[in-house]
């Protein structure tokens, strides 16, 4: 309870937090599947938040994808979230550049490679990365 007490996890995070201190993996799945029953941990609920953390952050969804992959979540929970995601990822990566490299768009193409790295590490795809670049973006 005191992991849940800080923040959401994932069942499988919570299931290797909880093998790594030594319990024995039954009376693990056993709690597990109390918790679940008593809706006080919830694979959606974690992902929903997560995702939310992530965009707020200024991560894309390549990005955001490998972490939650990182933290046991994969299936269909993973990609519901990130279908939405997908339709705004060129403002979230344009939002992005704005804010770290400011309104003006990049004059040279160092610069313009510069801004790419930066925002391809923050987990955006290449198409989002153009538009972000150009301008090009759908308010």
């Amino acid at each position: 309870m005191g992991f849940l007490a800080r923040r959401e996890h994932s069942a499988g995070e919570l299931r290797a937090k909880l093998l790594e201190r030594g319990y024995e993996s039954t009376a693990v799945e056993a709690v597990l599947s109390s918790l679940q029953a008593q809706k006080l941990l919830s694979d959606a609920r974690f992902v929903q938040e997560f995702v939310a953390a992530r965009v707020r952050r200024g991560s894309g969804p390549m990005k955001i994808r490998e972490e939650l992959r990182g933290r046991g979540v994969t299936g269909e929970l993973m990609e519901e979230a990130l279908a939405g995601l997908k339709a705004g990822s060129a403002q979230g990566a344009d939002a992005a550049r704005r804010k770290r490299f400011g309104a003006a768009y990049p004059k040279d193409m160092t610069e313009r490679a510069r801004q790419a790295r930066f925002l391809q590490q923050r987990g955006f795809t290449m198409e989002d990365i153009r538009k972000a670049l150009k301008g090009d973006v759908e308010e």
